[in-house]
């Protein structure tokens, strides 16, 4: 019986920001540009009160975030990718990038997230540590919370695991509903609320 990959660790990170400042090309590429684009556009709420993004890398979906959120909580791995984050977000002060080793280094958060970011992150994980960080993500959304998954489809022979592999244990999560199931080609995007869908347009602007 083939044992399962484990998760990779901070040695590959090193390695990839030690060839390349911005290694997966996050501020250069119109591919990363538009998925981006497309990730927030898919966020139901205008503006999101304490907001969690795990591996944020150099932190340019980070500063996309930053004016929708009043508190808005990064973490990456590799310390290289923190400074860099730290930096393109210096201008939102209410944002704070911090290196965080997941999932052994998630945050406490009492009130809870009312938006948590997975973004080509999941399929880091091997062995166990995938449903831990579900169970974690789940359990510090808020109520009506937002969680929004976004992956690569391709394989990759380093990664413990693909991304259809990572959206169909998302979808398994019973406390989560499916609010967008956006898929091409090359990604899957998905935003799944803690309980039931959020109001229509029509419901909260009285056009009913």
């Amino acid at each position: 019986m083939t044992a399962e990959p484990s998760t990779l660790g901070p040695e590959y990170f090193d390695h990839m920001y030690s060839a390349s400042p911005d290694p997966w090309g996050f501020a250069s590429r119109w591919y990363e540009e538009r998925k981006y684009a497309v990730s927030a556009a898919m966020l139901p709420s205008r503006r999101y009160r304490d907001a969690f993004e795990v591996g944020c890398s150099i932190g340019v979906f980070t500063a996309l975030l930053a004016p929708r959120c009043d508190r808005l909580l990064a973490c990456d791995l590799s310390p290289v990718a923190v400074a860099a984050a730290a930096e393109r977000t210096a201008g939102y002060p209410w944002t704070r990038v911090e290196r965080r080793t997941m999932p052994g280094d998630w945050p406490l958060q009492e009130s809870g997230f009312d938006l948590i970011v997975l973004s080509e992150v999941l399929y880091y994980f091997g062995g166990e540590d995938l449903n831990r960080m579900l169970d974690l993500a789940t359990a510090a959304l808020s109520p009506g919370g937002t969680l929004l998954a976004v992956h690569w489809r391709h394989p990759v022979a380093e990664y413990p695991r693909g991304g259809e592999e990572v959206h169909h244990a998302l979808a398994g999560r019973t406390e989560l509903t499916r609010l967008v199931d956006h898929r091409e080609p090359d990604f899957l995007a998905e935003v799944y609320l803690r309980g039931s869908t959020a109001p229509s347009v029509a419901e909260t602007e009285g056009l009913m």
